[in-house]
């Protein structure tokens, strides 16, 4: 055996572990990476002090009540689509999988044309599209519109293939026990697939969330639009406060999507547990 091959086997990589120079050259690499990093933000730190950014002035405008309402009233828009969204998009996506796997080939290729079109549409046209030509003084409807036809093409194909992962045998064996396709799909494949789709599936809601922000182009008054009237509001002569805005839209953005994220988490730990004390039971 040779001694790459020894040195591949004990690192547990199917390359060559770095020797002493490569280690040295990644760590003066990793280095100047990290000074160049701090770099960027210290030019952007001191660009945006300079410019009166970080003045504690421009913080007042936060004190108003009126302020606070629009942000909750803002928030509560976002959800307010986001929900609707999420809960078509699911819908579609299931319909549409289901007509992608269908056994009549007219069903399987209007809706595999259907998908791929709205895969391929770029979503700011799409709902901007809607906004002019269908929905002009509803575009609330035109961003849940736009947010469902999208990611439930998405959520489509990610139900489609995880259907397909399912090995062949249970879907066989439940044909050869009698069942129909319809009982095969709800009762043995869809059950077993959604334990590898949920962590996708969830990822596209979080997609679906931040893409509600592009309601801000067809004006409706989701956060990221309240945010920046609220910007566009110069504070007394301290200036606009768009550092001030970020600092408390983003983080509000951030915390929905981890939110999110954490109750894909839990829903999955529990399918999980689930699922191992039925095999517990069954042996």
């Amino acid at each position: 055996m040779s001694k790459s091959l020894t040195r591949s086997t004990t690192a547990g990589v199917l390359y060559d572990a770095p020797g002493p120079k490569a280690l040295a050259r990644y760590r003066v690499f990793g280095v100047l990476s990290l000074l160049g990093i701090a770099g960027l933000f210290w030019y952007a730190f001191t660009a945006l002090n300079d410019n009166g950014q970080f003045d504690p002035q421009l913080w007042d405008a936060f004190q108003y009540t009126t302020v606070q309402r629009r942000i909750v009233d803002g928030l509560l828009a976002t959800l307010k689509a986001f929900g609707l969204a999420a809960v078509f998009s699911l819908a579609l996506g299931a319909l549409l999988a289901a007509g992608q796997l269908s056994d009549h080939r007219p069903v399987r290729w209007a809706c595999v044309s259907f998908v791929q079109f709205f895969r391929a549409m770029p979503l700011l046209i799409l709902i901007v599209a809607l906004y002019y030509g269908l929905l002009a003084k509803q575009p609330m409807w035109a961003l849940v519109l736009g947010l469902t036809l999208y990611n439930g093409s998405v959520q489509a194909e990610i139900i489609r293939s995880g259907v397909n992962a399912v090995p062949r045998g249970q879907g066989e064996a439940a044909y050869a026990l009698g069942m129909r396709k319809t009982q095969v799909m709800t009762s043995i494949l869809v059950p077993q697939a959604v334990r590898s789709m949920l962590p996708s599936m969830i990822g596209q809601l979080v997609v679906t969330l931040k893409d509600t922000s592009l309601g801000l182009i067809i004006t409706y008054h989701e956060l990221l639009f309240v945010g920046r009237a609220i910007a566009s509001q110069p504070i007394n002569a301290a200036g606009f406060p768009y550092i001030p805005v970020v600092l408390v839209i983003g983080p509000i953005y951030i915390a929905m999507c981890l939110l999110l994220t954490g109750l894909a988490r839990w829903i999955e730990a529990r399918g999980r547990g689930g699922a191992n004390r039925r095999t517990s039971s069954a042996a």
